[in-house]
């Protein structure tokens, strides 16, 4: 969008929002909620992300998602808050960032609610994904904090993504990824963990790699105490969504990091509604990885990948 063009765009759409979105109304949208993004307060960024129609307004459909993102930003706010008490630029890579919700969304609270710079560089493996980011950051007039990589997660050079993005080399604070598919978590999190960032924050999806291997027991007749719940696939998909999670906690706290998961999005919305978030806090735990390797005994041998992808990550980190 040419900048004159855009410039005047902006102040007639801010115009439009302001009128539209009276006290009154704003309250019968939020109720009595506190939330970091009001529709009159920030209508480029919910016009960039889809959220307001070109009237301003907001259909019923979006309220649900406006509502989520919301949600979202408060639960990673105090972990924010807490590495920009140690960085004067806390810089966050969002893993598998899809059509940038999230790496706006930061961008935006941090620039306008909570006066920190936050640098977030989004990466997706979809070219066409990245070209529409980039088209909504132009939007949200956020493209000086905010950039785009087209690439694969396993392949990604980090140091120079960035340098690609920003100008600069330098290190990553926090790593995000949000209903990143099967082992795409175990991705974002092998990566955080290899870049010792002092912030992983998962929200997981379609976990299924476990669930693949249990079927594979149930296929050769193996025995055990979890043995009929192998046979039946819809349970088995359910109870390894939730165990899956758990041994995600146990490893990331046994590489060092102080995890709390926590439901992100109410269970009425989607049941894929589990943050873990991670604060990098010590030396490796011991303990945690011998539960860890307790339950994955318990349960019939069968574990994750991530386990060993997370020694090989510590074994390279100096």
């Amino acid at each position: 969008m040419e900048p004159a063009t855009h410039a005047t765009w902006a102040r007639e759409f801010a115009s439009t929002a302001r009128a539209y979105w009276t006290p009154a109304r704003t309250r019968e949208l939020v109720g009595d909620k506190q939330l970091e993004i009001l529709p009159a307060e920030a209508p480029l960024l919910l016009r960039a992300l889809g959220l307001l129609h070109r009237d301003a307004s907001m259909p019923p459909f979006e309220v649900r998602k406006y509502l989520q993102i919301n949600h979202v930003v408060r639960l990673l706010r105090p972990a924010i808050h807490e590495l920009a008490a140690h960085h004067s630029v806390v810089r966050v890579l969002d893993a598998g960032c899809g059509r940038s919700y999230l790496t706006l969304l930061l961008a935006w609270c941090a620039r306008h609610r909570w006066h920190q710079r936050v640098e977030v560089l989004g990466i997706d493996r979809d070219a066409a994904v990245i070209d529409e980011c980039r088209r909504r950051t132009e939007i949200a007039e956020l493209a000086d904090v905010v950039r785009f990589e087209a690439a694969s997660l396993d392949t990604l050079d980090v140091e120079t993504a960035w340098a690609r993005g920003f100008g600069e080399r330098h290190g990553v604070h926090g790593v995000f990824a949000l209903h990143a598919c099967d082992t795409a978590t175990c991705d974002a999190i092998v990566l955080g963990a290899r870049l010792e960032a002092a912030l992983i924050a998962v929200a997981p999806c379609c976990q299924a790699e476990l669930s693949r291997r249990w079927a594979a027991l149930a296929d050769a007749g193996a025995t055990g105490a979890f043995a009929p719940l192998w046979k039946m696939p819809h349970l088995r998909r359910e109870i390894t969504a939730h165990l899956t999670d758990t041994m995600r906690t146990l490893l990331l706290r046994a590489a060092g990091y102080e995890v709390t998961p926590m439901e992100f999005i109410a269970a009425t919305h989607t049941k894929k509604n589990t943050l873990l978030r991670a604060l990098r806090r010590a030396a490796p735990n011991p303990v945690a990885r011998a539960e860890y390797d307790a339950l994955v005994v318990a349960t019939g041998g069968c574990g994750l990948a991530l386990a060993e992808r997370l020694t090989r990550a510590d074994q390279r980190t100096p």
